[in-house]
C-alpha cells in the first residue's frame, strides 16, 4: 500500500492540462486509470490513518470520496471536458453541513483544507451566531500555535463587505461574521506528496484542523 503520490498522478494531470480532449483522453486512458487507482490507494492509507485521531473518517469509502475528473458542462462557457486535478471529500464539500477535510491534488497547486464550504443559509446563521456568542473559544483554537503555524488565517474567499443582517457592527467577531465559508487551507509542494512519509505528515496536519471542526460542528449537533 503507497504511503505517498506516485509521480505518475502529477504527470498524468500536466498531461491532461495540455491534452483536453476526449480523444487524447480516450487513446491515454490507461494513465488515468493508473493515476486515479494510485490516488485512491493513497487516500485509504490516509483515511486509515487519520481514523485514529477522528474515528467518523473511518466510515468513509476512499473510491466514493474522489471526485469524478469528468466536467459538467452543461451550463458552462467553458467546454473543456476534463478537470486537471484529483479532489477527494474526506467529509468536507460545497454545501456540507459538517466540518470534514478536503485532499486537492494538482501539480504546484495542491492543497489540503478543513472545516465547512459554502454552508446553506440556515447553517451558515448558526455558526456565524456561535462565533459570535463564543467568540473567545474560536479564537483560542485559530491562536493556537500548532494551528498558526499551518494556517496563519482562515480562508477569505467570497467574504462580505459589510457585517450581515442580524449582527452588531460593533461585535468584537465582525470581520469572521463576514465569512461565506470557514475553512483552513494549507499548499503542498509536489515533493511533499511524493514524499515517503506523505500520509505521516498530512495526517499530523489534519489533526491540527480538527479542533476548528468541533467547534463549528457543536451547534450543529444539537
Amino acid at each position: 500500500m503507497p504511503t505517498s503520490i506516485s509521480p505518475h498522478v502529477f504527470d498524468f494531470l500536466e498531461k491532461i492540462t495540455v491534452h483536453n480532449n476526449r480523444e487524447w483522453f480516450t487513446e491515454n486512458k490507461h494513465l488515468y486509470t493508473e493515476a486515479r487507482e494510485n490516488t485512491i490507494a493513497f487516500l485509504e492509507d490516509l483515511i486509515l490513518s487519520m481514523s485514529e485521531f477522528d474515528p467518523e473518517l473511518a466510515k468513509i469509502d476512499a473510491k466514493k470520496s474522489l471526485f469524478r475528473i469528468y466536467r459538467d458542462t452543461r451550463f458552462s462557457k467553458d467546454k473543456i471536458p476534463y478537470k486537471t486535478n484529483f479532489g477527494a471529500s474526506l467529509g468536507m464539500g460545497k454545501g456540507s453541513q459538517k466540518g470534514g477535510y478536503y485532499l486537492h491534488l494538482e501539480p504546484g497547486k495542491s492543497f489540503i483544507a478543513g472545516g465547512i464550504y459554502m454552508p446553506e443559509a440556515a447553517v451558515l446563521k448558526t455558526l456565524r451566531k456561535e462565533i459570535s456568542l463564543y467568540g473567545k473559544e474560536f479564537l483560542k483554537v485559530l491562536d493556537h500555535k500548532d494551528f498558526k503555524t499551518y494556517f496563519p488565517e482562515l480562508d477569505q474567499d467570497d467574504k462580505l463587505k459589510k457585517i450581515p443582517q442580524g449582527f452588531e457592527k460593533e461585535d468584537p467577531m465582525a470581520e469572521y461574521l463576514k465569512l461565506k465559508s470557514f475553512i483552513a487551507v494549507h499548499y503542498l509542494k509536489n515533493e511533499e506528496l511524493k514524499d515517503k512519509d506523505a500520509v505521516k505528515n498530512l495526517t499530523e496536519i489534519y489533526k491540527v484542523m480538527k479542533p476548528l471542526n468541533d467547534f463549528l460542528n457543536a451547534p450543529l449537533m444539537l
